[in-house]
């Protein structure tokens, strides 16, 4: 089995707001990205979950610089992108791509869905008109779209037929990583397992990476080779997925897995209820951030602030309790 090269890696990449305090006060600071570190290997998919607003859309967008990093390091194929203006990104984006939750809202409303996935080619001046033609039509076709389809405006299809016309988009200059915005969470179930089916498709095909935003633990499962858990503003766990799912070791992963649905009304299992909500960005608790949610937490937690470390195997808590948590897991 041939070893899978580094295409991305992100150290301590931190991303501040400038927020304003009301009349009369000061500005102050929403640190929504503060630390993170992260790794993607060419031809894997890595998980990214968390609670809403814990920062997990605009840790996408920084990597790809659609919010210029306050600080840290962004490397992609080796070469840093932090700090490039927007003529020296340029070469980055054929090879960096987004996909949005809303299809509807990131397409062009009055061009047809072959004018929009034909774009990207015509920007990159990639090949004859002909060739341009014939490589859109070749995409559209391959993300399920029929020839009858491809002069219809977005308004005219479905969610999930929007979702592919996005999907050619991203794919149509071939990149080496995507970032997939909840991509699936606005479809029904149905066309949901068809479009994560095109996504796995067009991954076999091009050796493309994906960092997948979601909120569905199942289909984090069922995509994704490594998860990273998001807890305002840090990672707080990163491992394979059988190891965050069957040995979670940070108590906030073990929560958030408790709360998957059992199709099994016999089975019983236990819920973990975390104590009251996740705390503003604005003002994020001293020393171990989960520790005024967590069962486990001891007095030092609230001064002292842990860093990711190995357990084994690769697979990373940021816990001093991590073995105690194993030792206990609700599964």
């Amino acid at each position: 089995m041939t070893e899978k090269k580094s295409l991305l890696v992100v150290k301590d990449l931190k991303k501040y707001f400038s927020v304003k305090g009301g009349p009369g006060r000061k500005k102050l600071t929403l640190k929504a990205v503060d630390g993170v570190d992260l790794e993607v290997l060419s031809g894997e998919t890595i998980g990214l979950v968390g609670e809403s607003g814990c920062g997990k859309s605009t840790l996408g967008r920084a990597i790809l610089s659609l919010h210029p990093a306050t600080s840290g390091s962004i490397q992609f194929e080796g070469r840093e992108i932090v700090g490039k203006n927007r003529k020296e990104l340029r070469p980055y984006r054929q090879y960096m791509q987004i996909i949005f939750q809303d299809p509807y809202a990131s397409l062009n409303p009055r061009k047809t869905i072959f004018e929009t996935v034909k774009a990207p080619l015509d920007a990159y001046k990639m090949g004859t008109e002909e060739e341009k033609v014939k490589k859109t039509e070749e995409m559209l076709r391959f993300v399920g779209m029929g020839d009858y389809q491809f002069y219809k405006l977005p308004h005219e299809l479905s969610g999930g037929q929007r979702q592919r016309v996005v999907i050619a988009r991203a794919m149509i200059l071939n990149p080496r990583f995507i970032v997939c915005d909840e991509p699936v969470s606005a479809l029904d179930v149905s066309v949901r397992s068809q479009v994560l089916n095109l996504m796995k498709a067009a991954q076999r095909k091009t050796g493309v990476s994906y960092l997948f935003i979601s909120h569905d633990m199942s289909v984090v499962r069922y995509l994704c080779d490594k998860v990273a858990v998001m807890y305002l503003g840090q990672i707080v766990e990163f491992g394979s997925k059988e190891q965050i799912f069957h040995q979670p070791l940070h108590p906030y992963t073990q929560a958030l897995l408790s709360a998957i649905p059992v199709p099994d009304v016999e089975r019983e299992k236990k819920r973990i209820n975390l104590l009251g909500d996740v705390p503003s960005p604005l003002y994020p608790p001293s020393g171990c951030r989960f520790h005024n949610r967590c069962p486990f937490a001891a007095e030092a937690c609230s001064s002292m602030e842990h860093q990711l470390t190995d357990m084994g195997k690769g697979h990373l808590a940021a816990c001093p309790y991590a073995e105690k948590i194993a030792a206990n897991s609700f599964r």
